[in-house]
């Protein structure tokens, strides 16, 4: 059987459009099924890590076998397991105390500032408009993180901005991965066992069973797996301002899910921060930064 997602979105515009909305729902959709997850019971965060990520890692693994028919083997790096462990462990905790919208809104932000600090540091240089955005994202930060009734927990709220920056630190480590597929399959597959010693360590109570167990599966290997193998899949066929403009995208998804099957509220702070960070962040990616040596060379 040969399978190749790359072909699947490639059948023109209206189909890989609808594998797009499809891909930003399934990232959204990880924030529900965490909390779904986690509030049903009989399901900590360490099972929710390990069940995601061995879900996760048996769904790539079969995707990359069927799509070059069994030839291709995966990759991967410890260093790689590591770091998506991170991000999937500081998520998951994250999400005892977090809402969906607030986890998603400072994941999302994390991200994008850990790639761009990435950036400066590799000597990009930013234009005015893009300065603006930072600042408008960070008084947006700041606003969510202020001490209020609307406030995330502080702990929580630094966990998960902590798993942002693993996702980001993952991200840059494999953006010249030579097949991203292969390399997060392999990913999966080795932090798998250190998200099972997690769970041993970390375990207190029964094991998991129920919603929650279908839950996790269902993040690992619809939202995780089938979500990153058409991430990948689209990604070389959309220029690089529209692959960062459409995650702006995932945040609200997870809002709007939270409030119509989790119940939670959708305050004026969230909204506000929302905006402000989101909108920021937009500034900042539809312009792309110059390098200073490619400045430096383009002057007579």
């Amino acid at each position: 059987m040969h399978l190749d997602l790359a072909t699947l979105s490639n059948r023109g515009p209206r189909l890989r459009l609808a594998l797009l909305a499809l891909t930003m729902l399934a990232f959204a959709g990880n924030s529900l099924l965490c909390r779904l997850a986690l509030q049903s019971g009989g399901l900590d965060p360490a099972d929710f890590t390990l069940l995601r990520l061995a879900s996760g890692a048996l769904i790539l693994s079969l995707l990359v076998r069927l799509r070059e028919g069994g030839q291709r083997r995966l990759t991967g790096s410890l260093a790689g397991a590591l770091w998506l462990l991170a991000y999937a462990g500081g998520f998951s905790f994250a999400y005892l105390s977090l809402g969906a919208a607030s986890g998603a809104l400072l994941l999302f932000g994390a991200v994008q500032g850990t790639m761009l600090l990435a950036g400066l540091a590799r000597g990009e240089i930013l234009g005015w408009r893009q300065w603006l955005g930072v600042c408008l994202a960070i008084a947006g930060l700041v606003v969510l993180l202020m001490p209020g009734l609307q406030a995330p927990p502080l702990p929580s709220a630094l966990l998960m901005l902590g798993a942002g920056v693993a996702w980001g630190g993952y991200s840059l480590r494999g953006r010249h991965a030579r097949d991203p597929l292969a390399a997060t399959a392999g990913n999966f597959l080795l932090a798998t066992p250190l998200a099972l010693l997690l769970c041993l360590l970390l375990r207190q109570g029964p094991l998991p069973a129920g919603a929650g167990l279908i839950y996790a599966l269902l993040s690992g290997a619809l939202a995780s797996g089938l979500g990153y193998a058409l991430w990948y899949a689209l990604l070389p066929r959309l220029p690089a301002t529209q692959a960062a403009t459409v995650q702006l995208s995932v945040p609200p998804l997870a809002a709007l899910g939270a409030v119509l099957l989790l119940g939670e509220p959708l305050g004026g702070r969230l909204l506000l921060s929302a905006l402000a960070i989101l909108g920021g962040i937009a500034l900042v990616i539809r312009a792309p930064a110059r390098h200073a040596d490619t400045q430096s060379t383009s002057r007579p």
